[in-house]
């Protein structure tokens, strides 16, 4: 974030929420990989973002989320007033509270489809509110602040998923639960395996029922699926780390480095080391 006019409530190394309100205003002034969860509220201003090397513009009032591990770039904006709130596993663990919160995979974890929300003006209260009181309890430093603090993350992490909810067709669980639990394995796993039958026979499925199933939720194949993920952490790698092409190839599980080079450049029309130099 810029350093101007800039006001940072913090606990400890674990928990912050900082505040922006100007006229313009940079969020954050280079490319950034997260080291933690974010969930960044703009309350008044515009803007064009990239979020892993997917590009999305936005006018007032939207909140996003990132997950660590995501790669985040500012193209433009123009802010008066938005919020940025921070916090690692440690603190909160997304995880842990999935079943009462039910934010990963629709919020947090959802590096195909970013997982932005922009709540009416009745939510726009009920938020404001929450994040008031979190700014207070950061103040006041009295007994018991890691649980206030806590609650008030939780409180404004499930009002996010309402709206999210209320303005998205989001599927039942008991439709989604193969998605969810292959593109948990997948993530687990996409160093080492790359093939929908690796993944079939952990999940105890067909590959058939997997493609089949994805077929119904109208995503993408589960093959397609895979190797997104692996391009995607690819390109993190590249441009993230000083790591050689060859480095890279063997970290995603390719023993020939010159078959990873040609499964890059099919996919991106470039090399890997010219879309290092490009990007």
């Amino acid at each position: 974030m810029a350093v101007q006019d800039i006001v940072k409530y913090a606990y400890k190394d674990t928990f912050s929420v900082s505040t922006v309100q100007f006229e313009k205003a940079c969020t954050i002034d280079h490319n950034e990989q997260q080291n933690a969860y974010s969930i960044y509220w703009i309350k008044e201003g515009q803007g064009t973002y990239n979020i892993d090397f997917e590009q999305y513009s936005f006018t007032d009032n939207v909140l996003f989320f990132l997950s660590p591990g995501q790669v985040f770039t500012v193209d433009s904006e123009q802010i008066k007033t938005a919020y940025k709130l921070t916090f690692v596993r440690d603190f909160y663990c997304i995880q842990t509270h999935d079943k009462e919160v039910a934010c990963n995979g629709i919020l947090f974890n959802n590096i195909y489809e970013t997982p932005f929300v922009k709540p009416c003006e009745k939510d726009t209260k009920k938020l404001s509110f929450i994040l008031e009181s979190l700014i207070e309890e950061f103040q006041q430093n009295e007994t018991a602040q890691y649980d206030m603090l806590q609650s008030y993350l939780k409180q404004f992490i499930i009002c996010a998923v309402r709206v999210k909810k209320e303005n998205h067709v989001i599927k039942e669980d008991t439709e989604t639960r193969l998605f969810k639990d292959f593109s948990l394995l997948v993530e687990q796993n996409f160093r080492t395996l790359h093939s929908v039958t690796a993944y079939a026979n952990r999940l105890g499925v067909s590959p058939k029922s997997i493609t089949k199933h994805f077929q119904k939720l109208g995503t993408k194949t589960p093959s397609d699926f895979i190797k997104n993920r692996i391009l995607l952490e690819a390109k993190r790698q590249l441009i993230y780390t000083d790591k050689s092409v060859k480095e890279i190839a063997f970290e995603l599980g390719f023993n020939d480095p010159a078959y990873f080079t040609r499964f890059f450049t099919k996919a991106n029309s470039k090399s890997p080391l010219q879309f290092k130099k490009d990007y």
